[in-house]
């Protein structure tokens, strides 16, 4: 497992973890599913279990920091699935 944290949000990636390619995000006491699109654009996808126990600002921070910390966030998913 391969982790990054930015302003106290942890993104986590999984190895060899299924595609789309995405991160599990935890912020406060919940947990977001955020895709990395092929077009660079960071996404919660539409699945029943994408947000748990996270409030809608605690979903924007995750989403905001997903978004400048891109290239960081695709290199460490990268790395997992070698």
């Amino acid at each position: 497992m391969g982790s990054k944290r930015f302003g106290g949000v942890l993104y986590v990636a999984h190895p060899d973890d299924h595609d789309p390619r995405h991160l599990h995000a935890f912020v406060g006491d919940g947990r977001v599913i955020i895709a990395l699109t092929l077009d660079n654009r960071v996404i919660v996808p539409g699945r029943h279990d994408a947000v748990k126990n996270a409030k809608p600002g605690e979903v924007r921070k995750v989403v905001r920091l997903a978004v400048q910390h891109f290239d960081e966030l695709l290199r460490l998913w990268e790395q997992m699935h070698d």
